[in-house]
């Protein structure tokens, strides 16, 4: 058994990643502006982010095969999300308006999650 195996054998990590990261980013977000804890609790979901991307990778390279049309959009979407996430955080402490980056990070979130639980190794939760 090879040592990344465990993180590409389920998508236990790569959902638990996705459930702390957006829990931290809207804890994150929902902090005063310019504070300690924010500029802590943004550090920690950027390593849940990291978590993300990587577990996300691997599942991408171990079922790609099975539909890799719908496993590259999702990965796509998925950085997408990401992104939003950071320039949510990066724009509001610099005192920019977001009010449509969030519209755009909730329409962009609810696509990743569909493309998530559609795939075959999902959960079929939506389908």
């Amino acid at each position: 058994m090879k040592v990344l195996d465990v993180l590409s054998d389920s998508t236990h990590l790569h959902l638990f990643s996705w459930i702390v990261g957006v829990v931290l980013f809207v804890i994150t977000a929902a902090m005063a502006k310019g504070s300690k804890g924010r500029k802590i609790t943004h550090m920690i979901a950027r390593l849940f982010y990291v978590l993300i991307l990587l577990s996300g990778f691997l599942l991408f390279m171990r079922y790609s095969s099975l539909d890799s049309a719908l496993y590259g959009v999702k990965f796509l979407v998925g950085l997408i999300v990401i992104a939003l996430m950071e320039m949510i955080i990066v724009r509001a402490n610099k005192g920019r308006n977001v009010s449509t980056l969030w519209i755009i990070f909730a329409i962009v979130l609810f696509i990743t999650l569909y493309l998530g639980f559609k795939l075959p190794v999902g959960l079929n939760f939506l389908a």
